[in-house]
């Protein structure tokens, strides 16, 4: 089933407060919504891993956290420069989310998980940052 663009854009704002209020529940920090926050997300990523060891990097885990931390990311620079959430196909085996602006596709949720899974020297912030450089004067 395929989702309309207004659904996605739905489903990513819910699953941005999904991690407002994921992230309040279990490591008592407070997500604004601001740029500044970004910079929080960064260690509230690596935080899984120190909560949860192991657990944080099983599939369904490493989905929901990348997937919410990515929306969060992207709500923040679609308010900011604008944008609209795309569903990527073109590897059904591996579909993904990413936020289209200005003929370039962001995957937030993909340096999530590149910052949780692979390398935890990765910066979201840094990422964030460079995405909006790219596209203000």
């Amino acid at each position: 089933m395929r989702m309309t663009t207004e659904e996605l854009s739905e489903l990513m704002a819910d699953s941005a407060n999904n991690a407002v209020s994921t992230t309040k529940e279990e490591f008592k920090i407070f997500l604004d919504g601001s740029e500044q926050s970004i910079t929080t997300v960064d260690d509230v990523i690596l935080s899984w891993l120190d909560k949860y060891k192991s657990q944080a990097l099983e599939d369904d885990a490493v989905f929901t956290i990348c997937n919410i931390y990515g929306a969060y990311i992207g709500e923040i620079f679609r308010k900011k420069i604008g944008g609209e959430w795309n569903y990527d196909e073109s590897d059904p085996t591996a579909p993904y989310v990413v936020l289209n602006y200005a003929g370039s596709s962001y995957a937030f949720a993909g340096i999530c998980y590149q910052r949780l899974v692979n390398d935890s020297q990765i910066s979201v912030k840094e990422y964030f940052d460079k995405a909006v450089a790219n596209n203000v004067q």
